[in-house]
């Protein structure tokens, strides 16, 4: 009966999340035709993350390797995989072949580390470029200013890299105060596609917006975000180990 009671509560938290995301998408001014729908799934057990992608979310996103490669091994094969958490350079070769989108590539050397595994097992990587809009210490990202030469080195060179649009992690603050953030990143995008079509960077897609978590993806889906990252609004408040 527990299980039962717990599914329930999972479907009823999912459908919430889902409507809210209809809505915004209906009253954004930028909002995008389509929005993908990861649950993030760190701290939540296998069998819960499970349930949830039973109940059709677009993918699961996890913050660190190791979690996400134990679960992967738990769950069915079709499961879309994302890694949105910081990835050092030694970690690299674990993923490669393992995740949909890598939402934090953030350093020319981790991106020549990718591109090194990638070519030898024959695969291309898509991945995000994320950014640090609001400047805080305390989180990874590139500064907007070096976005645009980083991309724009790895479209050049790094043939087995595919650049798919940018990521960033807004403040902890109220929704409305960081929405001027979700709009930076969406002025970034379609300033980089321009620049791509001008240089003739083909390989440079920028189609992607992964912006807004559980407190603020209302918010970033009135901004134009095309995959938002939602975990405790799904599961309910993390247990940590």
């Amino acid at each position: 009966m527990r299980r039962v009671a717990e599914d329930r509560e999972l479907a009823a938290r999912l459908a919430e999340v889902r409507a809210n995301i209809a809505k915004a998408r209906a009253e954004g001014a930028h909002a995008a035709k389509n929005v993908r729908l990861l649950a993030v799934s760190k701290t939540v057990s296998a069998e819960r993350a499970a349930a949830c992608w039973q109940l059709g979310v677009d993918g699961l996103g996890e913050n660190r390797v190791q979690e996400l490669l134990e679960k992967k091994r738990q769950l069915p094969p079709e499961v879309k995989w994302h890694l949105i958490g910081h990835l050092q350079t030694n970690k690299a070769r674990q993923v490669v072949g393992q995740v949909e989108l890598i939402h934090s590539l953030e350093s020319w050397r981790l991106a020549e580390e990718l591109e090194k595994r990638a070519a030898a097992a024959g695969l291309i990587i898509p991945c995000l470029l994320e950014v640090n809009v609001a400047g805080e210490a305390s989180k990874f990202g590139l500064a907007p200013a070096e976005t645009w030469d980083l991309a724009a080195a790895v479209a050049s060179d790094l043939p087995h890299i595919e650049l798919k649009g940018l990521m960033t992690v807004a403040p902890d603050a109220p929704a409305e105060e960081v929405r001027p953030v979700f709009a930076k990143l969406r002025e970034m995008r379609d300033e980089m596609r321009q620049k791509a079509e001008k240089f003739a960077l083909k390989r440079l897609n920028m189609q992607e917006l992964s912006m807004g978590m559980s407190n603020d993806y209302r918010i970033a889906v009135e901004e134009g975000a095309t995959i938002v990252r939602v975990g405790s609004r799904i599961f309910g408040g993390r247990v940590y180990r």
